[in-house]
């Protein structure tokens, strides 16, 4: 907040939002601000722009509340064949795979491999149960969903499909690739093996 401290709830200033104005409102892009309200043993959480859109979160502060404005902390992790291979924190509260992937420098136009990009995610209960259509799993699942960015409609579901903290985004590199670091993973065995044979060196 641009002006943090203890304020007191009087008339004009007695809604999370009329508190926040006060306080001079975030210092933080508003896109990204998260206000957490805690209540004793209790906490609740907005996204600062939600807070205008939704009258309804316009709580009434009480004596002893606290206000937290703070960054989204949320993140994603990018491995295989991107332009980087990080932790990537979110810039912005919603972001599909195929941000995700835009926001690590894309894929490697020499070793990615389009067909395989894979998000791996821990599924809760109730959603691992519907996507297998079983009413026996129990606990939070490990699932890995695939996106073909060569199919027709690739690039619309990678534009669709939501990344959610904590997921790991992994791109597969180009058998060719593959191949090409056998072959030569194998040359260097037999160019070392033969400069050890030949007489003289």
């Amino acid at each position: 907040m641009a002006a943090p401290g203890v304020y007191p709830i009087e008339r004009p200033t007695r809604t999370l939002s009329a508190i926040l104005a006060r306080a001079g409102g975030p210092t933080i892009p508003t896109d990204s601000a998260e206000v957490t309200v805690v209540r004793g043993n209790t906490r609740g959480s907005i996204w600062f722009e939600d807070l205008y859109d939704n009258p309804a979160a316009d709580i009434a502060l009480r004596g002893g509340d606290r206000i937290i404005v703070e960054t989204d902390s949320r993140a994603f992790t990018a491995l295989g064949a991107t332009g980087t291979q990080t932790l990537v924190p979110f810039e912005r509260r919603s972001i599909s795979a195929l941000e995700a992937i835009a926001q690590v420098g894309g894929l490697s136009s020499t070793t990615a491999d389009p067909t395989g990009v894979f998000v791996f995610r821990n599924e809760p209960e109730a959603i691992a149960q519907r996507l297998l259509g079983r009413t026996d799993i129990r606990g939070t699942q490990r699932v890995i969903y695939v996106l073909d960015l060569t199919r027709p409609n690739g690039m619309f579901f990678a534009r669709d499909f939501a990344i959610r903290d904590g997921d790991t985004v992994y791109v597969t590199e180009a058998p060719f690739v593959q191949f090409s670091r056998v072959i030569a993973a194998l040359t260097g065995t037999l160019d070392s093996i033969e400069s050890a044979t030949t007489p003289g060196t």
